[in-house]
């Protein structure tokens, strides 16, 4: 059994079962492609552009506003979960790359999720082989998920 929760600290879409139902199916869809069948926890919060970049300086040095961030847990705690770590997405920043990629908010919203799930288990892009290889599997689950637009 997964657990998954969500915080909305946000005003600029509305946070509706719609829109977590759907994150809950991109998050269990990245465990599956990863054969992640323990039980996990995930956080999923969202969040103000003004937000996300206090949290972006304070944790990654980068002041300015992100679309989202990954917070992995890196403790060994043996409760018989996985605990993944902290999704946090700018809903702001969402909404404008939705409107720039012309796609739906829930193609976005869908898409951050995912990258954000491959940070959580131990994908980077710091290296062209390293982004090539997160890609891939970004494109292979948001196929599986059939998020096209």
């Amino acid at each position: 059994m997964d657990n998954i929760y969500f915080e909305d600290r946000q005003n600029y879409i509305k946070i509706d079962e719609s829109i977590t139902q759907e994150l809950e199916k991109v998050i269990r869809t990245c465990l599956e492609v990863e054969n992640l069948d323990l039980g996990t926890e995930v956080s999923v919060s969202f969040v103000n552009n003004d937000e996300i970049k206090v949290l972006n300086r304070d944790f990654r040095g980068v002041d300015k506003e992100t679309d989202v961030l990954s917070f992995p847990i890196e403790d060994d705690f043996d409760i018989g979960i996985i605990l993944l770590g902290d999704i946090i997405i700018s809903t702001q920043k969402a909404i404008e790359q939705a409107e720039e990629y012309e796609h739906s908010i829930k193609r976005e919203l869908a898409y951050l999720t995912a990258h954000s799930m491959l940070h959580l288990m131990g994908y980077d892009h710091l290296t062209d082989e390293d982004k090539a290889r997160m890609r891939k599997k970004e494109k292979e689950i948001m196929k599986k998920l059939e998020i096209f637009k």
